[in-house]
């Protein structure tokens, strides 16, 4: 597709939606794959002043019924294929449901309209969290933000109308949607698209599209080094830069990847909050996450709210134009997490080293306390992750009357790797304090994660581990 096709379809889709009653500032959910036709959508609806409301193509009739009701949307956008979980969610809260075909803009007999002037300050997106530690929330993410954040993305890739993004990250997140589809559109380059991932149909991608860019989570870098699928080194060679974020790059997964892909590969760090970006590092320091992204500042800071000394863990908090505005319709929610001087509180652990370079310790509600010692599972995960024959690990505490809470491990092996529970344990006792080598070790064909390929801790079976 053709920037003008895209424009002209943009507009047409933002004409039909004007038709149906849709006006500036108005909510509307859209579901839909990583596909043109969400790219289409969601131009769309910003061309017509709406506020983009994305959600995950498999949320429950439920999950999209609290969000219809949390942000009164108007309308929902949303894939024909899905089946009836979010028309049903629709009908039931009374609004109107618009399937979106493929190639829908093919069929609009709307001629395309003027794209909608809007404010820095205005509403552009509203991305829910995952609700772990309650409801989800909707972060509104400000036109101000966007065109802050693409701004920034590019001064990170350096990329121009000639290269070519890829990723088979889902749009309806942060990550995608941002530093991938926004980024790539905003310097006229080319995006590629890839739904669902599989390691195969990502390096056939790269090849055939001959990819510049590309942009993923940890688990994709993984499955992309262990694949067997016939493609060689020549088939790669057109990638000069690889983004990761999303969760800890493992130091022998960067260092690996960067070997075969012959490629830069640099890690991210950001949340939905912060518009996906806060810091960056391009591999020189395995484990940090460098430091802070253009016009953006980071410190640590103690319970007091004060900044911490070199070396301390502290949480993370960020201040920057690619800060939220804060949880719709959550006054409360939005002052315990930032400040009325733009300080966000990420609710992440971190420490800075000498050189200004932040290491993410791990989620502050993550943080394991075994017999009063303080236990981080990301650094637990890090060790364990550079055992040989390890694939994937995740660590997580365990309620334990004598200390209060126990480490566990729960691992997944590489294919035709052989590992016991005490190999796990005397590797890490080799290289961490005793208090912090997992106690309970159990190996898995799989962990479960997210449409992003992120690990999901709160969905692995905690008492089946016992």
């Amino acid at each position: 597709m053709s920037y003008a096709v895209l424009s002209s379809a943009a507009r047409r889709c933002a004409a039909a939606l004007a038709d149906r009653g849709v006006r500036h500032g108005d909510r509307v959910l859209l579901l839909a794959p990583a596909a043109p036709e969400f790219v289409v959508a969601y131009l769309g609806l910003q061309a017509a002043g709406a506020v983009v409301v994305p959600m995950n193509t498999v949320a429950t009739g439920d999950e999209i019924g609290y969000v219809l009701a949390d942000c009164h949307a108007v309308a929902v956008l949303a894939w024909h294929e899905l089946g009836t979980a979010c028309r049903d969610a629709a009908r039931v809260a009374g609004v109107p449901w618009h399937p979106v075909e493929e190639r829908f803009w093919e069929s609009l007999t709307q001629h395309p309209a003027d794209v909608v002037d809007r404010g820095r300050d205005d509403t552009a997106a509203v991305l829910y969290t995952s609700g772990t530690t309650g409801s989800p929330k909707g972060a509104e993410i400000t036109v101000g933000n966007v065109l802050s954040a693409v701004a920034i993305s590019q001064t990170i890739s350096g990329a121009g109308p000639e290269d070519s993004f890829g990723t088979a990250l889902p749009l309806f997140h942060i990550f995608g949607q941002i530093a991938v589809m926004m980024a790539s559109l905003s310097v006229g380059a080319q995006l590629s698209l890839v739904s669902p991932f599989t390691p195969a149909a990502m390096l056939d991608r790269i090849r055939d599209d001959r990819l510049t860019v590309i942009a993923g989570v940890p688990t994709m870098w993984n499955a992309l080094l262990v694949a067997d699928t016939g493609h060689t080194a020549a088939d790669l060679r057109s990638v000069r830069l690889a983004i990761s974020g999303g969760a800890a790059l493992p130091a022998r997964v960067l260092r690996d990847f960067q070997e075969h892909f012959g490629c830069q590969l640099v890690e991210g760090y950001g949340m939905t909050e912060t518009t996906a970006l806060a810091t960056l590092h391009r591999g020189a320091k395995p484990g940090s996450v460098g430091g802070p992204v253009a016009r953006t500042r980071v410190e640590v800071r103690g319970a007091d709210g004060r900044a911490v000394p070199v070396g301390e863990v502290g949480e993370v908090q960020v201040q920057g134009p690619t800060v939220m505005k804060g949880y719709w319709g959550r006054r409360d929610a939005t002052r315990s997490v930032l400040t009325p001087d733009g300080w966000l509180a990420t609710g992440d652990l971190g420490r800075f080293d000498e050189d200004g370079d932040l290491f993410i310790v791990d989620r502050l509600k993550d943080l394991i306390l075994r017999g009063g010692y303080n236990v981080y599972p990301a650094e637990v995960e890090k060790v364990l992750s550079d055992c040989p024959g390890v694939l994937e690990v995740a660590v997580v505490g365990l309620p334990d009357d004598h200390l209060g809470e126990e480490i566990a491990a729960v691992v997944v092996l590489r294919p035709g790797a052989t590992l016991h529970a005490d190999d796990i344990v005397a590797w890490a006792g080799a290289r961490l304090s005793r208090y912090k080598v997992p106690r309970v070790v159990r190996f898995v064909p799989e962990l479960p994660k997210g449409a992003t390929g992120k690990v999901l801790k709160r969905a692995i079976d905690r008492p089946s581990l016992r």
